[in-house]
């Protein structure tokens, strides 16, 4: 069960993160900004900006802007999505999957041309650190740029990994001859996942109210809402969680039922000189109970402890792999989750001594003149 809870878990907040590192946790764009990664402008400096990065549970945010666009090379010709960040941004999460050449630094007043592309991309187009690309916009007059990849991430994502393209927010801005003051979007980043829902919210109170001078709005949409396809799927691995705790619990139920029946019949002799003395039979019963409590700890004792191992060697050594192309992952994700360990511990406790109720009646039936003379 331990083991269970932890790959699930762990598998989960992995995909989590690496879909979050793409777009942050929730997102507030122009209302009118369709689904085509040509956004209508929205104005950086708003008073609900400094506002919302002190709110209780906000981790970061941080300005974007995207823009479709075509890479091509000598041989090869690939269609990407553009993603201009500013010097606010957080690389955290790209330096994590960076596999060669390095991120690359903002400067307010000078605009980079270093670009980061992906493992996937650079394989496709054979590409590789410090080489010089051209990248085409289709609009009107057609536009053409020239950038240096500065370094390669790897994901395991390839539905994200083969699409995005980090640079300059800058580079966007000119394109789409915005000025500096007209970016895309923010990307708000929380501290807990579970709060999502309710920072959504709040969030959303804040700005639906701010209306632009064309009198349209913001909106506001969770990576949730963003990518519901995989949040789905990810909901569905609870199910099976839920079936193995289900079976197992009910397997060391039965075993224990089986486990204390045998020590009723074993001590058939005890229990007609313990009747026969005057003792009631809740109290005998007692004593069996005590019996499986005991035993249940110790059985509790080394699942935790072999279980807890396991996990522990496969998040150092990552012995257990994956395929990529998959499962998103190289190796079987393991998270510690304390709470859920104790909750585990507390619960298949009280549910297995729940099960031995009902067999310590048998107890009640058992006659003292017979038992005595019992064999």
């Amino acid at each position: 069960m331990i083991i269970s809870v932890a790959i699930v878990t762990g598998f989960k907040k992995e995909i989590r993160n690496k879909v979050s590192g793409f777009g942050s946790h929730i997102q507030i764009l122009n209302f009118d900004s369709n689904k085509s990664f040509e956004t209508q402008p929205i104005e950086k400096d708003k008073g609900y900006y400094p506002f919302i990065k002190t709110l209780k549970g906000v981790k970061h945010m941080q300005v974007f802007a995207t823009k479709a666009g075509i890479i091509k090379t000598k041989d090869e010709i690939q269609g990407v999505v553009l993603k201009g960040v500013g010097s606010d941004y957080d690389w955290s999460f790209f330096k994590k999957n960076l596999i060669a050449g390095d991120v690359f630094k903002i400067d307010d007043s000078i605009k980079s041309k270093n670009i980061l592309i992906s493992q996937t991309l650079a394989n496709l187009l054979k590409l590789k650190p410090g080489q010089d690309i051209a990248m085409f916009f289709i609009q009107d007059p057609p536009r053409m740029q020239r950038f240096t990849i500065s370094g390669i991430y790897n994901t395991s994502l390839d539905e994200f990994d083969k699409l995005f393209v980090l640079c300059d927010i800058k580079h966007i801005q000119k394109l789409n001859n915005w000025s500096p003051n007209l970016v895309s979007g923010f990307e708000v980043e929380i501290e807990e996942f579970n709060e999502l829902d309710r920072m959504n919210e709040e969030i959303s109170n804040i700005i639906n109210y701010d209306f632009f001078e064309n009198n349209t709005r913001m909106r506001v949409i969770s990576i949730r809402e963003k990518h519901p396809q995989i949040f789905d799927w990810l909901g569905l691995m609870d199910m099976n969680v839920w079936v193995i705790l289900i079976l197992m619990v009910a397997v060391a139920g039965v075993n224990m039922i089986s486990g204390l029946l045998i020590l009723i019949l074993e001590r058939t002799n005890m229990i007609g000189v313990l009747k026969s003395v005057g003792a009631e039979n809740f109290r005998i019963r007692n004593i069996f109970l005590y019996q499986s409590v005991f035993i249940i700890s110790k059985g509790l004792f080394w699942g935790n402890l072999i279980g807890i191992s396991i996990c522990l060697i496969q998040q150092q050594f990552h012995v257990l792999k994956l395929d990529p192309a998959s499962y998103y992952l190289d190796a079987v994700p393991v998270n510690f989750n304390i709470p859920y360990i104790l909750l585990l511990n507390i619960g298949t406790l009280l549910i297995t001594v729940f099960m031995l109720v009902l067999p310590s009646l048998i107890i009640s039936s058992i006659s003292p003149a017979k038992t005595i003379r019992f064999n």
